[in-house]
This record gives C-alpha cells, sequence and structure tokens, in this order.
C-alpha cells in the first residue's frame, strides 16, 4: 500500500511519502481555516499516487478555534474532504493509529502530536543508549529524550511539554523578535525594542545568511520580500529607525545578538531535559529548517556529543518535513 503523510500546522501544510518526496508549502490557517480542504487537494496533486493517507497536526492550536478540540475535529473532517475515498490513519501521541471516527471522538491525544511520531522515526538510527532529538523549525523547537530508540518524554500535551523544556515556542522564521530580548546594542548604546511585530526570526536569519533569499516570499511583517535589504529595514523599525540611520552592519550586530540569546534559550531548555536524564545523553539527533540553530545549541551544552544530521541521513526536504517523512514510514510499517 502506498502512503502519503500529512503534517498540518497552523502557519504550514507539509507532506511526504516515507521515500524521496517531501513538500512543504505555506497556508495562514488562522486565517483561512475553511479553505483548508482545497489547499490540501492541492498539495496532494503535487504528490505521487497514494493508496491511504495519515495524519498529524499542530494547527489545532491556530486561534481560529476556541479550543483543540474544535481544532482537531474541522482539521480533520477537512482531511476527509481532500483524501476523497482514501482511507484516513491518525497519529497519536500514544504512538497508535486511529481511524478518524476514533479520533474524533477522542481528539486530544491527536493534538500536537507531531514529535511523536518524529522522536520514533529518528530512534531507528539510535538503537542503544540515551540521546536527544532536537528539531527545530518555523516556529517551535521540540527537545526529545531518547532511550534505546524510544522516547521517553516527560511530557505529552503543549503545556506538559513547555512546563518540562521538551517544547520551545521559538523558531527560525516566525518568531516575533520582541519574544527573545528586550534591548540590543545600536552604536554603542544599549537601545530597547519596540514591543511590536515589526520583525521576525526570519529577518535575523535572513541577514546572517542562514536562510536562502526569497523573492516570492511576501509572507513578512511587512507584506515586503524574504531580502536581506528588506530583513534589514524590518529590523530598523525594531529600534524605530530606518535605512537612513541603520545600515547594514548595525543589522548584522543586532541578528547576530538575537541569534545568540535565542541559541541561549535553547541551551538552557537542552540542559534542563539532559539533567533529568538518569545517563548520559551520548548521540544528538538535529532536524528541520533550523539545523543549523541545533547543532550550535547542543554542541555548547556537549561540545563532545556525537551528532547526527537528519538532512545528511535522509535529505535535506524530508529533514524539513521530518515529522511528515516519519509518518509516512510508520503508516506503511503499522497500518493495514
Amino acid at each position: 500500500m502506498k502512503w502519503l503523510a500529512l503534517d498540518i500546522g497552523g502557519a504550514n501544510l507539509k507532506i511526504a511519502d516515507g521515500g524521496d518526496f517531501a513538500a512543504s508549502q505555506p497556508f495562514p490557517l488562522w486565517q483561512k481555516s475553511s479553505h483548508l480542504h482545497k489547499a490540501l487537494e492541492r498539495l496532494l496533486k503535487t504528490a505521487p499516487a497514494s493508496d491511504a493517507v495519515a495524519v498529524t497536526m499542530t494547527g489545532e492550536l491556530a486561534d481560529c478555534y476556541r479550543t483543540k478540540a474544535e481544532g482537531v475535529r474541522h482539521i480533520l473532517s477537512e482531511v476527509q474532504r481532500a483524501a476523497t475515498d482514501r482511507p484516513i490513519c491518525v497519529y497519536r501521541n500514544d504512538g497508535q493509529f486511529v481511524t478518524t471516527t476514533v479520533a474524533i471522538d477522542d481528539p486530544l491525544p491527536v493534538a500536537a502530536a507531531n514529535w511523536h511520531a518524529l522522536a520514533r522515526f529518528v530512534g531507528r538510527f539510535i538503537e542503544t543508549g540515551r540521546a536527544l532529538l532536537i528539531d527545530i523549525g518555523s516556529t517551535t523547537t521540540d527537545i526529545i529524550p531518547l532511550n534505546d530508540g524510544n522516547p521517553v518524554s516527560a511530557g505529552f500535551t503543549d503545556t506538559e511539554r513547555l512546563i518540562a523544556g521538551e517544547l520551545v515556542y521559538a523558531g527560525i522564521t516566525r518568531t516575533p523578535i520582541a519574544t527573545l530580548v528586550a534591548n540590543v546594542s545600536y552604536r554603542g548604546q544599549q537601545c530597547s525594542l519596540a514591543r511590536e511585530c515589526f520583525a521576525r526570526t526570519a529577518d535575523v536569519y535572513l541577514t546572517l545568511g542562514k536562510l536562502p533569499e526569497n523573492e516570492a516570499d511576501l509572507d513578512t511583517p511587512d507584506g515586503r520580500p524574504a531580502m536581506k535589504n528588506d530583513a534589514r529595514r524590518r529590523l530598523a523599525r525594531m529600534i524605530c529607525a530606518d535605512e537612513e540611520n541603520f545600515d547594514h552592519q548595525d543589522a548584522f550586530q543586532m541578528a547576530n545578538a538575537i541569534s545568540l540569546q535565542q541559541c541561549h534559550l535553547l541551551t538552557a531548555a537542552i540542559e534542563k531535559v539532559v539533567g533529568r536524564q538518569s545517563a548520559q545523553i551520548e548521540t544528538a539527533i538535529i532536524s528541520g529548517s533550523g539545523e543549523f540553530l541545533a547543532r550550535k545549541a547542543v554542541l555548547e551544552v556537549h561540545p563532545a556529543i556525537r551528532l547526527l544530521a537528519l538532512s545528511e541521513l535522509s535529505g535535506t526536504e524530508t529533514s524539513h518535513c521530518g515529522a511528515a517523512h516519519a509518518l509516512a514510514v510508520l503508516a506503511r510499517e503499522e497500518c493495514l
């Protein structure tokens, strides 16, 4: 049986077949929830032919839904419309696949279960010993301990995982700058930041050359392209300046400081998770579009750790769509 897996987030839709195909496309669920099935139909048409569809999600947290249960149920109804007559399996945070009927009747174990599928998949690369998975995407970071290839997380819901340090709600494109730092150095003086979403972490990593420029990407705070010059203007707004008094050196200095602070945020969470483990962490696996930041953060905590990158094991696009790829593999192995 040929499977496709969907990972439905609040800002991005991801799809993979568990082989060589993986793709991601932006979709602002909080703005267009009633059009989700159409977006999924288009996405499914770009993928290889399939007999069945597996689903995981984080989009239920989008604030267009009053509750997560409402979000899960709506997302599943939209998947059913898009999948036509194909069977659907839904992944839960206990590692079980269930039908849409079961998931709709008991929606909360379905909410934000994609991290568990990814952890189970990468565990096959470290079958013995203690390990750590660090997956950084556009919006969030997952830090998941593994023992003999199995996830041994302290939390299962988003709230539990935030408390445990296993979920850090910060990523490399969508996080507002003002949530990471309160002030920055500007030409020898400390300057408070505007508490406004003039710029996001994508502008930081565009400036630092960690993300590619994309003139077609207009999903930015000001609606202008994801280009370095535009990123500089957005960063300037964070100190209520503009391009006349904020040059490339100013932008680089600010971006570097913000990136360092984000890295410190992650290292603190990594240390918290590692500190709970009963044995030494021997291996770290990094994945997601923010692999570069995950690498930096984990090596600050454990400079001599054995480090594996999912992009090197399975390909860059697979790493960016890690949960979808993992889910397709698991569905192929476990769903009849």
